[in-house]
């Protein structure tokens, strides 16, 4: 979702007026209403993977009378080009993906060795198919004080004297995107030395993880991981100076809020899906098994990750 903002941007700066509602998952709804250049959201009631014919055939008759003059469609699933197909929209523009000629008027050819990052792809649907690599906006939230004063009164912050560092160490698709929790910890200890304060963010299946790290740090982190919504995270990372994150979306959250980013890789390839920041700091040791884009490492060792040190990313954060 924050990829899709360049995207959005992209359209703006081709048609200044127009206007971009987006159909989206419930949960992104707070991401989407950061985005200046989004007008509305609309909720996707039907889950990922879940096909269900009738229900997008009904979807897309309701947005019929919004009378859109395009549809950009970001999956490449067949089943995602029904509602705009079923909208009547006139112009009806993705790639090709599972063979969706009619259903898009405007299928493009992917040439995945052209357009190799995922932000590329998006954004090049918003032009022509053109033999240059499309300019990338950078992806840029939207915080609203107010919402900050809220969230550090709900979550009970102490007045910040100091830098805050946050810490993302969750990975919805699987460990071997993780970087070890003592390694975050070593991380987190040598920042409350130094008087910082330290913020952990996840989701409620990432409290084991914040957990561990939080105890081998002393006990002295904010552990919002679970306790949160995604407008809450929003608002309490925008205090941060540096994040370190893994691969994952949290990351890409924190390079559109203008944060300092330090993203961790090791199953999956930066080049792919890098945080979009001119000045984020990637770190990925390039080993021959790597970026094999496991789940689990299928060696058993996880070399990619566990062998970057603390030490690393630590000079990445207080530059000695």
């Amino acid at each position: 979702m924050v990829m899709a903002q360049s995207l959005f941007m992209a359209l703006k700066q081709q048609h200044k007026n127009c206007l971009i509602d987006v159909l989206a998952p419930e949960w992104s709804l707070a991401i989407l209403d950061r985005m200046p250049e989004v007008r509305k959201a609309i909720v996707m009631p039907l889950g990922h993977g879940q096909f269900d014919f009738k229900g997008r055939k009904e979807i897309g008759k309701t947005l019929q009378s919004e009378q859109y003059d395009e549809a950009v469609v970001l999956p490449n699933s067949w089943k995602s080009a029904l509602v705009p197909y079923f909208a009547k929209i006139p112009k009806r523009t993705g790639y090709l993906g599972e063979m969706r000629w009619g259903l898009l008027n405007n299928a493009r050819k992917l040439d995945k060795l052209f357009l190799t990052k995922t932000v590329q792809r998006f954004v090049a649907l918003a032009t022509d198919p053109s033999a240059i690599l499309p300019i990338i906006p950078q992806p840029r939230l939207l915080i609203d004080p107010a919402s900050v004063e809220m969230a550090k009164q709900q979550f009970a912050i102490s007045p910040i004297e100091s830098k805050v560092l946050g810490l993302c160490p969750g990975a919805e698709y699987g460990p071997a995107k993780r970087w070890p929790e003592e390694h975050y910890a070593d991380v987190a200890k040598l920042a409350l030395e130094k008087g910082w304060q330290v913020y952990l963010f996840g989701s409620v299946k990432d409290q084991v993880v914040t957990a561990k790290i939080n105890q081998l740090a002393g006990g002295d982190c904010y552990d919002f991981a679970g306790k949160t919504n995604l407008t809450e995270a929003l608002d309490l990372m925008s205090l941060c100076n540096v994040i370190v994150s893994n691969d994952s979306g949290l990351m890409h959250v924190a390079a559109a809020l203008n944060i300092k980013t330090i993203a961790i890789y090791g199953s999956s390839d930066p080049a792919f899906t890098p945080p979009l920041h001119p000045a984020a700091e990637v770190i990925s040791l390039g080993l021959s098994c790597s970026p094999c884009f496991k789940r689990e490492c299928p060696l058993g060792h996880l070399d990619c990750l566990v062998n970057i040190s603390a030490a690393s990313v630590n000079k990445l954060i207080f530059n000695s």
